[in-house]
């Protein structure tokens, strides 16, 4: 099965339990995607240490569920802040691939 990003936005939104104190819905899936995406970071730094750098489907598996985690939560703040979780992927895709035509890839800032 492949879900476009609207199915997964709404679909996942069916399974967001969470407090939003003070109508701050969206600190809670911020925080969420910051400490899933260090998940990711710890993974890939223990792959370096303990497997000098080689993925096994083990591994794979276990990023693929992390990278899950991460997409779960940012579509939550995507919707918190009444934002396409679509358009967002197509905005940053139009970012990229404008820096790619214009030989920007590498540098810093968000307006290269």
């Amino acid at each position: 099965m492949s879900l476009t990003f609207e199915e997964y936005q709404r679909e996942s939104r069916k399974t967001a339990q969470y407090p939003s104190p003070g109508g701050l819905g969206f600190v809670y899936p911020a925080l969420g995607l910051a400490g899933e995406a260090g998940e990711v970071a710890e993974k890939v730094k223990k792959i370096i240490r303990d497997k000098a750098g080689r993925l096994d489907d083990t591994t794979r598996a276990a990023l693929s569920k992390e990278l899950g985690d991460v997409l779960w939560y940012a579509a939550q703040l995507a919707t918190e802040l009444q934002l396409d979780l679509g358009k967002i992927a197509e905005e940053n895709l139009r970012k990229v691939f404008s820096r790619l035509e214009r030989g920007k890839i590498q540098g810093e800032g968000d307006d290269r």
